[in-house]
């Protein structure tokens, strides 16, 4: 990959095909696609490092609470990810997102809606679920909200990094026209060099906000100030797809939007995380913090 990346110059961009990518396992019977394990591996990761966080001082919910929320936040991610992309990305003619009414698809399902393998999540959607998960736990256990969402968010940015690896190994969702040295085809957009986006994505909103929880929780004190990691999350988080969507190619459906604003949909959605964050963060960091006893109920 690097040798590629190497030798590749401004004049010849990398062709994503000579990468060798396939976008799944062949198990024969089926094809187990990375996207799909993305999010499964990325649920796994999350439930064991909550579990891990959970046996350190501090913790704001027992296990049980955890195990609730492995079940409820997988659910929200599925759902609110599908039905995010539904509403925000696929804009009908007659005013209603046409993944509502296209029956056109091939085999068993023909709702474009219930045809996840076809690709199309929203990561505003998936959070807007993964946060209605948390306060439906919250609720049932009468647990610290804000607190519950500090010790989900630690996790979050490694199913980022997953889901933004198997979309490029997919060549999808590829970046705008470039002549950068490191620029790509994608076969599936055309035959111009483009920004490989999805690995900024992997890199930044993956990657980089992933070590920036990690080192949060384990070598500070962040997890005393309820509200101060779920802010960071949500700045980091908002701050970071706003400049990558500059190199991503804007939704063709959605093309239009940005010729009249300036602004992709993505950045657009994204404005209130920024804005929700820095609000977060300032809260939390003018609140006394908690004390180092401080504990959940079992």
């Amino acid at each position: 990959m690097l040798s590629l990346l190497a030798a590749s110059g401004a004049a010849d961009p990398i062709q994503w095909t000579s990468l060798g990518l396939k976008p799944g396992i062949e198990l024969g019977f089926f094809t187990l696609r990375f996207y799909s394990l993305a999010y499964l591996l990325g649920v796994i990761f999350a439930y064991w490092h909550t579990s891990k966080m959970l046996k350190a001082p501090g913790a704001p919910m027992a296990q049980r609470h955890a195990d609730d929320l492995f079940f409820y936040c997988t659910l929200g991610v599925i759902l609110g990810g599908r039905l995010g992309y539904a509403l925000f990305y696929t804009g009908g003619d007659t005013g209603i997102p046409s993944a509502f009414t296209d029956f056109s698809g091939e085999g068993f399902v023909s709702w474009k809606l219930l045809r996840l393998w076809d690709g199309g999540m929203s990561f505003h959607g998936g959070l807007m679920g993964v946060t209605a998960a948390m306060a439906w736990v919250s609720w049932q256990g009468k647990l610290n909200f804000i607190r519950v969402v500090d010790y989900v968010s630690v996790g979050v940015p490694m199913g980022m990094l997953l889901g933004r690896l198997a979309n490029f190994v997919n060549g999808e969702l590829w970046g705008r026209v470039t002549d950068v040295p490191w620029a790509m085809v994608f076969p599936a957009a055309d035959d111009l060099p483009r920004h490989p986006s999805q690995l900024y994505q992997a890199g930044l909103e993956g990657l980089a906000m992933l070590v920036i929880m990690l080192c949060l929780f384990w070598f500070t004190r962040a997890r005393y100030r309820p509200g101060l990691l779920a802010g960071v999350f949500t700045l980091g988080m908002g701050i970071s797809r706003f400049v990558n969507e500059y190199f991503r190619e804007p939704d063709q459906q959605l093309a239009d939007l940005v010729v009249r604003t300036g602004l992709s949909m993505g950045q657009w959605l994204t404005i209130p995380l920024i804005l929700t964050g820095l609000i977060v963060v300032i809260y939390a960091l003018r609140k006394k913090p908690l004390a180092s006893g401080a504990t959940a109920p079992a």
